[in-house]
Protein backbone atom coordinates (compact mmCIF):
# COMPACT_ATOMS: atom_id res chain seq x y z
CA UNK A 1 0.00 0.00 0.00
CA UNK A 2 1.00 3.54 -0.83
CA UNK A 3 1.88 5.86 1.96
CA UNK A 4 -0.33 8.56 0.47
CA UNK A 5 -3.44 6.26 -0.71
CA UNK A 6 -5.34 7.57 2.08
CA UNK A 7 -8.57 5.79 0.84
CA UNK A 8 -6.65 2.61 1.99
CA UNK A 9 -6.23 4.10 5.82
CA UNK A 10 -8.56 4.21 8.63
CA UNK A 11 -10.28 7.52 9.48
CA UNK A 12 -7.56 7.96 12.37
CA UNK A 13 -4.78 7.75 10.71
CA UNK A 14 -6.41 9.81 7.98
CA UNK A 15 -6.86 12.39 11.02
CA UNK A 16 -3.50 11.77 12.01
CA UNK A 17 -1.33 12.18 9.12
CA UNK A 18 -3.22 15.53 7.96
CA UNK A 19 -2.07 16.80 11.12
CA UNK A 20 1.72 16.40 11.16
CA UNK A 21 0.92 17.77 7.51
CA UNK A 22 -0.26 20.90 8.59
CA UNK A 23 2.24 21.15 12.03
CA UNK A 24 5.21 20.55 9.03
CA UNK A 25 3.57 23.24 7.10
CA UNK A 26 2.78 25.72 9.79
CA UNK A 27 6.32 25.30 11.81
CA UNK A 28 8.49 28.09 8.99
CA UNK A 29 5.99 30.77 9.65
CA UNK A 30 6.10 30.33 13.40
CA UNK A 31 9.87 30.78 13.49
CA UNK A 32 9.84 33.21 10.58
CA UNK A 33 7.31 35.46 12.51
CA UNK A 34 8.87 36.72 15.50
CA UNK A 35 12.21 37.27 13.76
CA UNK A 36 10.00 39.74 11.03
CA UNK A 37 8.16 41.15 13.80
CA UNK A 38 11.88 41.92 15.55
CA UNK A 39 12.81 43.88 12.58
CA UNK A 40 9.70 45.71 11.10
CA UNK A 41 9.86 47.06 15.05
CA UNK A 42 13.52 47.75 13.91
CA UNK A 43 12.53 49.89 11.22
CA UNK A 44 9.96 51.80 12.56
CA UNK A 45 12.48 52.96 15.28
CA UNK A 46 14.81 53.76 12.90
CA UNK A 47 12.40 55.77 10.46
CA UNK A 48 11.20 57.63 13.90
CA UNK A 49 14.55 58.28 14.53
CA UNK A 50 15.33 59.79 10.60
CA UNK A 51 12.85 62.22 11.37
CA UNK A 52 13.32 63.38 14.69
CA UNK A 53 16.83 64.38 13.17
CA UNK A 54 14.39 66.79 10.79
CA UNK A 55 12.81 67.95 13.82
CA UNK A 56 15.88 68.18 15.95
CA UNK A 57 17.86 69.97 13.43
CA UNK A 58 20.33 67.32 13.65
CA UNK A 59 22.05 66.42 9.80
CA UNK A 60 24.72 64.39 11.53
CA UNK A 61 21.65 61.83 12.91
CA UNK A 62 19.95 62.35 9.30
CA UNK A 63 23.43 61.61 7.75
CA UNK A 64 23.67 58.47 10.12
CA UNK A 65 20.89 56.66 8.60
CA UNK A 66 21.53 57.03 4.80
CA UNK A 67 23.65 54.34 3.03
CA UNK A 68 26.91 55.81 1.27
CA UNK A 69 25.67 54.18 -1.73
CA UNK A 70 21.47 55.71 -1.30
CA UNK A 71 19.55 56.72 -3.79
CA UNK A 72 16.56 59.67 -3.21
CA UNK A 73 14.82 61.46 -5.82
CA UNK A 74 14.18 65.01 -5.88
CA UNK A 75 11.60 66.19 -8.25
CA UNK A 76 12.70 65.12 -11.47
CA UNK A 77 16.65 64.54 -10.62
CA UNK A 78 18.22 61.64 -8.57
CA UNK A 79 20.75 62.01 -5.95
CA UNK A 80 23.22 59.49 -6.10
CA UNK A 81 25.08 58.25 -2.98
CA UNK A 82 25.25 60.05 0.65
CA UNK A 83 27.62 62.99 -0.45
CA UNK A 84 24.61 64.47 -2.73
CA UNK A 85 21.75 63.26 -0.69
CA UNK A 86 23.34 65.84 1.98
CA UNK A 87 24.40 68.13 -0.53
CA UNK A 88 20.84 68.94 -1.42
CA UNK A 89 19.07 67.54 1.89
CA UNK A 90 21.09 70.36 4.16
CA UNK A 91 19.34 73.43 3.09
CA UNK A 92 16.48 71.65 4.94
CA UNK A 93 18.32 72.12 8.14
CA UNK A 94 18.92 75.19 7.92
CA UNK A 95 15.81 77.32 9.67
CA UNK A 96 15.06 77.31 13.31
CA UNK A 97 11.72 75.27 11.85
CA UNK A 98 11.56 72.41 9.90
CA UNK A 99 9.94 72.56 6.66
CA UNK A 100 7.84 69.31 6.87
CA UNK A 101 7.95 66.27 9.06
CA UNK A 102 7.20 62.48 8.42
CA UNK A 103 5.88 59.54 10.20
CA UNK A 104 6.14 56.14 9.26
CA UNK A 105 2.60 54.34 9.36
CA UNK A 106 3.64 50.75 7.96
CA UNK A 107 6.77 48.43 7.35
CA UNK A 108 6.69 45.54 5.66
CA UNK A 109 10.09 43.61 5.48
CA UNK A 110 11.35 40.96 3.13
CA UNK A 111 11.11 37.33 4.49
CA UNK A 112 15.10 37.66 4.43
CA UNK A 113 14.79 40.12 6.61
CA UNK A 114 17.63 42.08 4.67
CA UNK A 115 15.44 44.79 3.12
CA UNK A 116 12.33 46.93 4.41
CA UNK A 117 9.86 49.56 3.22
CA UNK A 118 8.40 52.06 5.09
CA UNK A 119 6.01 54.96 4.12
CA UNK A 120 3.96 57.51 5.98
CA UNK A 121 2.42 60.58 5.86
CA UNK A 122 5.00 63.92 5.15
CA UNK A 123 3.15 66.85 6.87
CA UNK A 124 3.84 71.29 6.51
CA UNK A 125 4.76 72.53 10.05
CA UNK A 126 1.12 73.45 10.54
CA UNK A 127 0.28 69.74 10.05
CA UNK A 128 -1.32 69.58 6.89
CA UNK A 129 -0.88 66.94 4.98
CA UNK A 130 1.60 67.67 1.78
CA UNK A 131 2.55 63.61 0.46
CA UNK A 132 3.43 60.67 1.22
CA UNK A 133 7.02 59.19 1.80
CA UNK A 134 8.19 55.94 0.55
CA UNK A 135 11.67 54.58 1.72
CA UNK A 136 13.49 51.39 1.30
CA UNK A 137 16.20 50.70 4.60
CA UNK A 138 18.80 47.43 4.01
CA UNK A 139 20.12 46.00 7.08
CA UNK A 140 23.40 46.29 6.76
CA UNK A 141 24.68 44.68 10.15
CA UNK A 142 22.30 43.05 13.07
CA UNK A 143 19.65 45.74 13.86
CA UNK A 144 21.27 48.51 11.58
CA UNK A 145 19.25 49.79 8.95
CA UNK A 146 20.21 52.69 6.71
CA UNK A 147 18.09 54.37 3.77
CA UNK A 148 18.98 53.07 0.36
CA UNK A 149 15.97 54.44 -1.43
CA UNK A 150 13.65 56.95 -0.88
CA UNK A 151 11.01 58.64 -3.00
CA UNK A 152 8.09 60.85 -2.44
CA UNK A 153 4.75 60.94 -3.72
CA UNK A 154 1.43 62.20 -3.67
CA UNK A 155 -0.80 62.49 -1.00
CA UNK A 156 -3.08 58.90 -1.43
CA UNK A 157 -7.15 59.25 -0.84
CA UNK A 158 -7.77 58.87 2.69
CA UNK A 159 -4.19 60.67 3.24
CA UNK A 160 -5.92 64.34 3.69
CA UNK A 161 -6.37 64.59 8.01
CA UNK A 162 -4.41 67.29 9.71
CA UNK A 163 -3.15 66.90 12.88
CA UNK A 164 -5.67 68.95 14.50
CA UNK A 165 -8.97 66.50 12.81
CA UNK A 166 -6.37 63.84 14.23
CA UNK A 167 -5.98 64.54 18.00
CA UNK A 168 -9.17 66.44 19.32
Amino acid sequence: MNFFDLRRRSPTSCVAIYLALAMLLAAPWQVATPALDSASQQVFVAERAFARSMADRNVSAFASHVSDEAIFFNGTDVLRGKKQVLGIWSRFFEGKTAPFSWEPDRVEVLQSGTLALSTGLVRDPNGKVIGRFNSIWRREAPGVWHVVFDKGSPAEPGDTLSRSSEHP
